[in-house]
């Protein structure tokens, strides 16, 4: 799996990250969606060198040119809840994409809140056979969601091309992905890439939960 981490090059991308991670600015859930809508637009720009290209005719007022636009048939894939925003993000880039959901939320199996489940109850696709496939989820922890996702749309066919793509990443998520999907073919972007996971498998420094701090806090 080709790894991409945006954040070890210097781009307004950083100022977006860093007002994610801000606990000063975090309270504000209109500018927090707004942020991650913004690094979505870098992130599908990043992922649209990866896709395949041609050269078309296009009729101008005054004469024909020739322009390099993808092939792909492209299909946004986006983990509720916290991806809805991330999601919209690749749509307004890639305007003609079919889309897919999967619903999947983790759970502590133990009272201390340090083993953790994931379970998936929900899965809306297109057939997804020669598709470009783009898995979205701002927070990419274990890995496991983003496996899981993807094994639950699998069930409408294989896709020709898998990328996915999150906020922040935490570096075991990434090592668990890359053992997961160990072709060259997949790519995974992320905004920037963490050191670890805490004692509950929420990725430190991070920012915290990020679908609570998109649409509030849940029991």
């Amino acid at each position: 799996m080709k790894v991409i981490n945006l954040s070890e090059k210097d781009s307004v991308l950083n100022k977006f990250l860093a007002e994610l991670r801000d606990v000063a600015v975090q309270g504000d859930r209109m500018r927090f969606r707004q942020n991650v809508v913004r690094v979505g637009h870098i992130e599908a720009y990043e992922i649209s060198k990866y896709l395949t290209y041609s050269r078309k005719a296009v009729r101008t007022p005054l004469d024909t040119c020739m322009v390099s636009t993808y092939d792909d048939d492209v299909v946004i894939g986006t983990v509720f809840r916290a991806g809805l925003p991330l999601h919209q993000s690749f749509l307004d880039i890639f305007d003609g994409a079919d889309n897919a959901f999967v619903s999947a939320y983790r759970y502590y199996k133990d009272n201390e809140k340090n083993e953790v489940g994931i379970k998936v109850e929900y899965c809306a696709s297109p057939a997804l056979d020669g598709k470009t496939l783009i898995l979205v989820d701002p927070m990419l922890a274990t890995g496991g969601s983003m496996e899981l996702a993807y094994e639950a749309l699998k069930a409408n066919g294989t896709p020709d091309k898998l990328v996915m793509a999150c906020v922040i990443a935490a570096q075991s998520g990434v090592d668990y992905l890359q053992k997961c999907f160990p072709s060259d073919d997949v790519v995974l972007v992320c905004g920037a890439i963490d050191p670890r996971l805490n004692e509950h498998k929420y990725i430190v420094p991070g920012l915290g939960d990020a679908g609570d701090l998109m649409y509030g806090e849940k029991l």
